[in-house]
């Protein structure tokens, strides 16, 4: 590069530097790694914040930090900043992670995942509809417009954050610098256009489309004659009828559309599904090759199925709309073997008074190795008279974690069923204590859902990463859409904050911990193969005690002077290689996690007991708890040792009176009183009557040996 052109790049390069707009953190080398034939580098452009390069006068594209465009914070409460790429075309080039505090990646995974991740987005267009799904990785056939790409497992919430910020990001480079890629008008309905219509009415004014695929449109897709693909779906299809696909498909939100097609009642529930901006759109088919994949899910997006508009896709998702009621059709439609509602996002940029085009993509097996595919499509158009341009502002996207909260329903009402298990085992212990074998037949059942299903299923499992999350963002800042991203964390932290107030840190050490659970089966496995239990002494017991509050301090400390830091000692946790990783680690972390383990098979729960930051921080909180629910007897500690003997924690005192700051709330104590054959006292005082009766002659003294 001649001398001058190179002071003008070093040039800008400080001036971006020094006004901390885009590509602040980024050096010529590397911009010059994304678009390696560049000869300058031009001015920097705002709104959005991009430094355009060129060859010569030739725009090759454009290069721009994430953080400048977009403001999606990660799972760590920190935004993931993404060095990319934009060519003159619309083609992402190349991704890089600048910076990230992702915990999974860093100290879990390893970083290797994440850029193998973003690398999957190189080469593709901005115009492409892009899904994360694992099960069709890879591209679909030239001109479908969809992409599919892997995602990772155990980072499902980073995975999303890094997928919106890349496609947010540069849709906004390209519509703001390059052209086609324009957002169309804003345009809305018309809610006085109705007039009732009959099925065939509405199909000749154009209201709704019939698309019939011939056998003959079929054949010129494919190379082979459609006999020889062994689909049994299409043979079957083939043999009824020349017409194999009799597809219709109809725009539904508007009244003279909707109210005649599903009825007044069914139109006006529909529109309240519907959020502010989001259209619907109707899809049957008639005969037996029909619109849906096999493998198709109800709620999902489809694969066979898509829509596009002036050459961009439209994501449509599968609406459910109709799981327990069918609609009232005109007298005149035909009977359909497949009916869905499909739903449009408010930002997939979506015109209904343009038109738009069905797509069918379908993929037919010549034999179990290779594989022939074929795009059909159908353009559809409706009456200008259904809509009114207006200028309005732009409908912003559902925030991340809404889509998140809607994706995972599943697991969030898995954990709050349990959850009010565990509540109704507190509110109504002492009753259901008093039946030893259905106690442990739940406190069981509950820690055993805890482990597979809250933690190692639903990622559940608490930690003192989360206290440092809340900390800092308490420190720079309160923004509640960092906890939200985690639906399932979110319900179970809500749910012990409240239970800390109320009977203490053993809701959750003991019986909502998934590591705790790990902890007490390892103690079961050491006491069925009957090894000897080690008793720590009292004075070391209470010492020891006092350590897991003393790497609280330090913890929670670090993590104001580094992140960075905090995340490497909050490895003290064993909880991300065994639940969240299950234990696929590397070797150290592995041996650290199931040393705790062994170890806890001769000392009961030792890493809750002495090690456990977290357990100190929800103990700092249980202090201030309204009740103290474990029942005592006069003659506990008094001259009854039994509780504290059989006590696996070693939370109750000489005295019978119980520690909650170490307590775990196993409530074997309360089984033990509640029971008349476990309570030594009560077991002494029935010996006692006995023999009072036998000596006045009640029972026979035979009865007493």
């Amino acid at each position: 590069m001649p001398s001058f052109a190179f002071i003008r790049v070093v040039l800008v390069l400080c001036m971006l530097l020094q006004s901390g707009t885009a590509l602040a953190q980024v050096s010529e080398t590397e911009i010059r790694s994304i678009f390696p034939k560049l000869t300058r580098i031009g001015e920097p452009l705002e709104n959005p914040s991009v430094v355009p390069v060129y060859q010569l006068d030739q725009l090759l594209g454009y290069v721009f930090e994430t953080n400048d465009l977009t403001n999606l914070p990660g799972f760590s409460g920190e935004r993931i900043n993404l060095l990319i790429g934009l060519d003159a075309s619309g083609t992402l080039v190349k991704l890089k992670v600048l910076n990230h505090h992702e915990p999974i990646f860093l100290h879990g995974l390893g970083e290797q995942p994440m850029v193998e991740f973003i690398h999957q987005y190189e080469g593709i267009t901005v115009d492409k509809r892009i899904i994360v799904d694992s099960r069709h990785s890879g591209q679909d056939p030239d001109g479908s417009g969809t992409v599919y790409i892997d995602g990772i497992t155990k980072a499902t919430v980073s995975v999303l954050v890094m997928n919106d910020t890349v496609l947010s990001a540069a849709l906004q480079v390209a519509r703001a610098y390059l052209e086609g890629f324009e957002r169309p008008p804003t345009v809305t309905v018309r809610e006085d256009v109705f007039q009732p219509y009959s099925w065939q009415q509405m199909e000749s004014n154009g209201l709704l489309r019939y698309w019939p695929v011939s056998q003959a449109q079929l054949q010129q897709g494919f190379p082979l004659a459609l006999e020889d693909y062994q689909d049994p779906e299409l043979q079957q299809a083939l043999a009824e009828s020349d017409l194999p696909g009799r597809y219709y498909y109809a725009y539904l939100n508007t009244p003279v559309t909707g109210k005649n097609i599903l009825g007044e009642q069914e139109y006006q529930r529909l529109m309240t599904v519907l959020r502010p901006g989001e259209h619907a759109i109707l899809v049957a088919s008639v005969g037996a090759y029909g619109f849906l994949e096999p493998e198709f899910r109800r709620g999902t997006v489809p694969s066979r199925l898509g829509m596009s508009q002036n050459g961009l896709p439209v994501d449509i998702r599968d609406l459910d709309f109709f799981d327990n009621t069918r609609p009232q059709f005109p007298a005149d439609a035909p009977a359909f073997e497949e009916l869905r509602v499909f739903r449009i996002k408010a930002q997939s940029g979506f015109d209904p008074s343009q038109p738009m085009t069905l797509n069918l993509d379908l993929d037919l097996p010549r034999n179990h190795l290779i594989r022939d595919q074929a795009q059909f499509e159908d353009s559809y158009q409706l009456p200008a008279e259904l809509f009114k341009i207006e200028v309005t502002e732009e409908v912003k996207p559902m925030p991340l974690w809404q889509r998140l909260w809607l994706d995972r329903w599943l697991q969030i009402a898995g954990l709050v069923m349990t959850l009010l298990v565990v509540t109704a085992a507190f509110i109504w212990q002492h009753r259901l204590s008093a039946h030893s074998r259905r106690f442990h037949q739940v406190r069981w059942g509950v820690m055993l859902v805890t482990l597979f299903f809250i933690g190692i299923y639903a990622q559940g499992q608490l930690s003192v990463v989360n206290i440092y999350t809340l900390l800092l963002q308490i420190a720079k800042g309160f923004d509640i859409e960092v906890f939200l991203l985690d639906p399932v964390l979110f319900v179970l932290w809500t749910y012990v904050f409240i239970t800390l107030f109320l009977w203490g840190r053993g809701v959750f050490c003991g019986w909502l911990c998934p590591f705790g659970v790990l902890q007490e089966i390892a103690a079961k496995v050491g006491s069925l193969l009957k090894l000897k239990q080690v008793k720590i002494p009292p004075k070391v017991h209470q010492t020891l005690q006092k350590l897991k509050y003393l790497l609280l301090l330090v913890l929670v400390g670090s993590a104001f002077w580094s992140v960075t830091l905090a995340e490497r000692l909050a490895e003290l946790e064993p909880f991300k290689t065994a639940i969240t990783l299950v234990f696929v680690r590397s070797w150290p972390f592995v041996v650290y996690a199931l040393l705790l383990l062994v170890v806890g098979m001769f000392i009961h729960k030792f890493f809750c007991r002495y090690l456990c930051p977290l357990g100190a921080g929800l103990a700092v909180l249980g202090k201030f708890s309204l009740f103290r629910w474990l029942h005592r007897r006069a003659e506990c500690g008094k001259p009854c040792q039994l509780c504290k003997v059989r006590c696996g924690i070693d939370s109750i005192n000489r005295d019978g009176s119980v520690d909650y700051n170490e307590c775990i709330q196993c409530m074997e104590c309360i089984v033990i009183l509640n029971n008349d054959d476990q309570c030594a006292i009560e077991l002494s005082q029935n010996k006692q009557r006995q023999r009072k009766a036998a000596n006045q002659g009640d029972i026979p003294a035979r009865q007493l040996s």
